[in-house]
């Protein structure tokens, strides 16, 4: 079955802000807070590696890949003598699921898109994808919309694992995928900056490998070179991305589609997800309930 590697992006842009309330709505960091986690991004990565269990720092360095070693090394195993990777993931589940219910989204609305969700995102090959298959490996929750929000973590970490691939592959670390990244106009760099560890010097050592690369100019801007790396990495992020839904008939993908396509917009109207965020989310056909496969 070819389905053309666009609708994978655009279904990303429907189920990652559903995925996503874990680490934007007051819910989550206050869950993370209550047991004990000292500030945002020890809560982060606990919550996101708790279901590797208790590992070694450098397997969540490795699948975290753009973020600083350091700043993992800081949160990590430290979290686990507060409270354990089992108490992690039912606090960031719960919260999920109060910040969801806020937002408006009802178990009746919550219940097609979960089963369908649930369908594709444990039918998806978990070869080569660590973070995806440690969150695969996990019970499945029972209530529409804790499964509903199950089953897009499953899909974010499954896209997620093939972006880190495609990277790989064109041969661009994580750290200066950042770089990269705001050079495309896809998050504004201070923003970056900020929240993946960079101060003006590492980010010009990084900026510079790519200028020696020919992928950006002395400016800092995409060379041509630049902007067609950044379409391959992005289009086989896509690539890789749409088996996921290889399990879901045409008629099944459309429903899923109209179904998940309203939550999201009541998720995204809530207003705790920034418009600019790491993950480059685009918002503008949000308005269109339709997969558009005929």
């Amino acid at each position: 079955m070819h389905r053309s590697p666009t609708l994978a992006r655009r279904f990303f842009n429907r189920f990652e802000p559903v995925h996503a309330v874990t680490y934007f709505a007051p819910e989550a960091r206050s869950a993370l807070d209550d047991l004990g986690y000292r500030g945002f991004w020890m809560g982060y990565f606990a919550a996101r590696s708790a279901p590797f269990g208790v590992v070694p720092t450098e397997l969540v360095v490795a699948a975290f890949y753009n973020f600083a070693p350091e700043r993992v090394a800081k949160a990590l195993p430290a979290a686990w003598d507060i409270a354990p990777p089992a108490t992690a993931l039912r606090a960031r589940e719960t919260a999920a699921v109060a910040a969801l219910r806020r937002y408006g989204v009802t178990d009746a609305e919550a219940a097609e898109a979960a089963d369908l969700a649930a369908k594709a995102a444990a039918g998806a090959d978990p070869g080569g994808r660590a973070l995806y298959a440690a969150n695969r490996a996990l019970d499945w929750p029972e209530e529409p919309l804790a499964r509903l929000w199950h089953a897009t973590t499953l899909l974010r970490e499954h896209r997620g694992d093939g972006h880190i691939a495609a990277l790989l592959a064109e041969g661009i670390s994580g750290r200066e995928s950042n770089v990269l990244h705001a050079a495309a106009g896809r998050v504004p760099e201070e923003m970056i900056k900020r929240s993946r560890d960079y101060d003006d010097a590492l980010w010009e050592q990084h900026a510079g490998t790519l200028r020696r690369r020919g992928l950006l100019d002395e400016e800092g801007a995409l060379t041509q070179a630049g902007r067609a790396l950044k379409q391959r990495i992005e289009d086989a992020t896509d690539a890789l991305a749409v088996p996921a839904l290889t399990v879901l008939d045409d008629d099944e993908v459309e429903a899923l589609f109209r179904v998940l396509t309203p939550i999201t917009r009541k998720v995204v109207a809530g207003g705790d997800i920034p418009v600019s965020t790491p993950m480059g989310l685009d918002r503008t056909d949000l308005g269109d309930d339709r997969a558009h496969l005929r």
